[in-house]
């Protein structure tokens, strides 16, 4: 267990909490903390160098979440991530960044697009250079600054919660599938463009479509059939 996290670095700046949660969250995406591993919170806290009480904390958000499940007689363990359930989050993720979309249409700021537009420019730069890592922290960005530009902290917040199973989506399309960035670029392009209209109902479709064929990409979704003529 203890080799399977870092410990914090003294720098760090957020809650003990926050840190542990966030911590925990990247090491199950990554695989790290792999799916059906026992989670001891006495070695997590040694692990990371902090006391029982943030750890309880994080688990406690963590379980929210669904990243991990408490068993009887088997204490905590990582999740199991199946394709059925994530394909039913990713649905869901899709709706809500279609409405974040939809609203951020009408309430962004000159400074909020004048961000967008940069954060394009540097997924130009990336997708020329097949550059994946850096590709994933400027979608993150896209996605961050378009959520907050709404306002809306409930939906923020909601988003928030299945960051994980976003984050395992984006990496796996990203990182098996390069042939599909120029197609992510023109479709942050075409999203850029819509908000940039102020157009609600343009921005939302755009944007839904857009990471359900995410979905698809990394395997979580099926391919739609085409109807008969």
């Amino acid at each position: 267990m203890s080799s399977a996290v870092e410990p914090f670095a003294e720098t760090e700046t957020l809650s003990l909490g926050e840190r542990a949660y966030r911590r925990l969250r990247d090491s199950i995406v990554q695989g790290t903390l792999s799916a059906g591993s026992r989670i001891s919170e006495r070695s997590l806290a040694s692990a990371l160098g902090i006391s029982a009480q943030p750890v309880r904390e994080a688990l406690r958000r963590l379980e929210q979440d669904g990243l991990v499940v408490t068993l009887p007689r088997r204490g905590t363990i990582v999740a199991e991530f199946g394709l059925e359930r994530l394909a039913e989050l990713g649905r869901i993720r899709a709706a809500l960044e279609g409405v974040a979309a939809a609203l951020a249409a009408e309430r962004m700021t000159g400074e909020d697009l004048a961000s967008l537009g940069e954060v394009v420019r540097g997924m130009r730069a990336a997708t020329a250079a097949a550059d994946t890592e850096a590709l994933a922290e400027l979608n993150e960005r896209f996605h961050a600054i378009l959520q907050g530009a709404t306002g809306n902290m409930f939906l923020v917040r909601s988003l928030e919660a299945l960051r994980a199973y976003d984050d395992l989506g984006r990496l796996r399309a990203i990182g098996s599938a390069p042939k599909d960035m120029p197609k992510a670029l023109r479709e942050h392009v075409s999203i850029l463009a819509a908000l940039r209209a102020r157009d609600p109902v343009l921005s939302e479709a755009r944007m839904r479509a857009h990471v359900l064929r995410s979905l698809t990409t990394n395997g979580v979704l099926s391919a739609p059939r085409k109807r008969p003529a």
